[in-house]
């Protein structure tokens, strides 16, 4: 490895640091502002050097796709959300019983800064939880096919919030905003296209 001037020295530890802070990656104007850099193209030039040198990985199809290599970045506060499965966003499918949620074994781990939780420290045996969306009903929420959603199981819901229904006479569960008018309750899709 060739040795990185200071500059590079000093956006390599910025990217850890504001990795650790924040639980993400720094966009190239973070990195121009905090460094002191003229322009977004030197950050870009730079980058490139940390990349092929092996101090970082980049992926320029991902907003925020950088990690850093060298060392391991991996601090004491991070969450451990086990996603559990799917989540249909668009009709409701059958995929797991409420009484399942506890006894899965998870299909992956996700590591999640507790920054990205809202600052709150997370124990080991937090009650959240992940899912994996399938379908387009909530984009409009930013939420896409594909994307991970993170559950936090509540005995009371204000109208209006996201919740993962499991409807109990259907054996089905989806994700969707929830209304109460009367005695019925609405749930609500978040995209334009759907009723």
């Amino acid at each position: 490895m060739k040795k990185l001037s200071s500059r590079q020295n000093r956006i390599l530890q910025f990217i850890g640091e504001f990795i650790d802070d924040q639980g993400y990656p720094p966009t190239v104007r973070d990195i121009q502002r905090a460094c002191d850099i003229s322009s977004t193209s030197v950050v870009d030039y730079n980058l490139n050097i940390l990349q092929r040198e092996g101090h970082i990985r980049r992926s320029p199809e991902i907003a925020r796709g950088m990690e850093v290599t060298t060392q391991s970045r991996r601090r004491a506060d991070v969450a451990h959300i086990p996603v559990l499965g799917f989540i249909a966003a668009g009709q409701p499918v059958p995929v797991f019983s409420s009484d399942d949620l506890t006894q899965s074994d998870p299909v992956e781990t996700l590591e999640i800064s507790n920054g990205m939780l809202g600052g709150k420290k997370l124990s080991s045996n937090s009650d959240l939880y992940a899912l994996r969306v399938r379908g387009t009903s909530m984009i409009d929420d930013m939420i896409d096919d594909g994307d991970i959603v993170i559950v936090r199981p509540a005995n009371e819901i204000r109208d209006g919030e996201m919740v993962v229904v499991w409807l109990k006479k259907e054996k089905e569960a989806t994700l969707k905003r929830l209304y109460r008018e009367g005695d019925r309750v609405r749930l609500q899709p978040a995209n334009s296209q759907m009723e």
